[in-house]
């Protein structure tokens, strides 16, 4: 299981390298300042490279992490926090379900009509809404309330197919799941205590309150519908549950998006386990050891870091720190390609005699394509 953990973790290490040799080697053979350019796409490939020593050293540190996480809260880069599942759906569950996923620097927010093993999914619909970056930087009451404000518009939409389906209580009551790619510190199962803000987020308050009801008091100051957050996981458990609805021998969740993350079933975890805070936590039998890792935090020095990542780094909001994120992330792969570009086009005059205005803005390029966080791994193979 920890090697299939560790394989994907390393292996994302030289996606940003790729990407730029790959745009930079095609402009290449159209410019006629080869040789320079050549020579500054050889030394950012040489400083990528991961040669399978390498990767056997990175493996190791992450196991160590790993297991140092495990036995002491704060002992490790790696947070290892435990999740309080009781079960993984499996592909019997019928009714009317809504989700929210607020993960990096946008939401979604779904309905999903579920009807059991033979139907499984009937009908799903689902928004992507960009979170201003105004909000990014202000408080958490306001981004909580542009949160429940579109998530009503969302519940305005419902169809009639959808209302046929309705699990509603007697009140009339939608039950929401919300998933968090921010750190939290869970002790229940809708109850999760705000460890940090990530991923670009610079708010001034939230830290150290419960994200769940920071969001079940913006959505009580909507009028008209009444919701209520049913569970909290995080976005990594999410990807893993999704996986385990259509195969239940997956054990594994990984993100690869925005941010990066993993979760897996940890199957010698103590009966007793101490949460981020230093609470001591009974784990019932019944429920599953799922542990999700935060390793968007783990560096070491085997790590492939170039110029670039240095760069990157200083300049970011939180430099020192989510050093492995900010080389796989989505949210940072696009300005890495541009600062080589940026590199070649001063130094080889890849572009002519000048550098492109744009070259010049921060972030200008972004990695918008497709998330890969929608499955899961299982013990013998892959499953999307």
């Amino acid at each position: 299981m920890t090697q299939m953990l560790l394989s994907t973790a390393v292996a994302c290490a030289t996606v940003a390298a790729v990407a730029a040799a790959v745009m930079v080697w095609q402009k290449f053979h159209k410019h006629s300042h080869c040789d320079q350019a050549l020579v500054l796409l050889y030394e950012f490939r040489h400083a990528c490279a991961t040669p399978l020593y390498v990767l056997r050293h990175i493996s190791e540190h992450v196991a160590l992490e790993m297991q140092a996480g495990l036995n002491q809260p704060g002992g490790s880069q790696l947070m290892m926090l435990p999740t309080f599942i009781e079960k993984l759906p499996n592909g019997c569950e019928k009714g009317l379900f809504y989700a929210l996923d607020l993960s990096g620097t946008n939401f979604r927010v779904l309905r999903c009509l579920l009807g059991g093993p033979n139907a499984r999914v009937i009908k799903q619909e689902y928004e992507v809404v960009a979170i201003p970056r105004a909000l990014l930087l202000g408080t958490s009451e306001e981004l909580f309330d542009f949160i429940a404000q579109r998530l009503i518009s969302f519940i305005k939409l419902e169809g009639p197919e959808f209302q046929r389906g309705h699990n509603w209580n007697g009140h009339q009551i939608r039950e929401l799941g919300l998933t968090i790619s921010f750190p939290i510190c869970q002790t229940s199962h809708n109850t999760g205590i705000l460890i940090k803000w990530t991923e670009g987020f610079k708010i001034a308050d939230g830290v150290g309150k419960d994200v769940v009801a920071m969001l079940q008091s913006a959505m009580d100051r909507q009028k008209g519908f009444q919701i209520r957050v049913a569970v909290l996981i995080n976005d990594t458990v999410g990807t893993m549950a999704g996986g385990h609805y259509w195969n239940d021998d997956v054990m594994v969740g990984v993100i690869l998006g925005t941010n990066t993350n993993a979760c897996y079933v940890e199957c010698n975890l103590p009966e007793d386990i101490q949460t981020k805070s230093g609470k001591m936590v009974n784990i019932p039998f019944y429920t599953l050891p799922v542990i999700y890792m935060e390793w968007g935090r783990f560096w070491s020095s085997h790590l492939p870091r170039t110029y670039i990542d240095e760069q990157l780094d200083n300049e970011s909001v939180n430099p020192g720190d989510r050093g492995f994120e900010k080389m796989t992330g989505a949210m940072y792969l696009g300005e890495i390609v541009r600062r080589v570009l940026a590199r070649m086009a001063q130094e080889a005059n890849l572009f002519g005699d000048s550098v492109p205005t744009k070259l010049k803005q921060p972030f200008i390029l972004l990695s918008n394509g497709p998330s890969c966080q929608s499955g899961g791994l299982c013990t013998a193979s892959a499953t999307q």
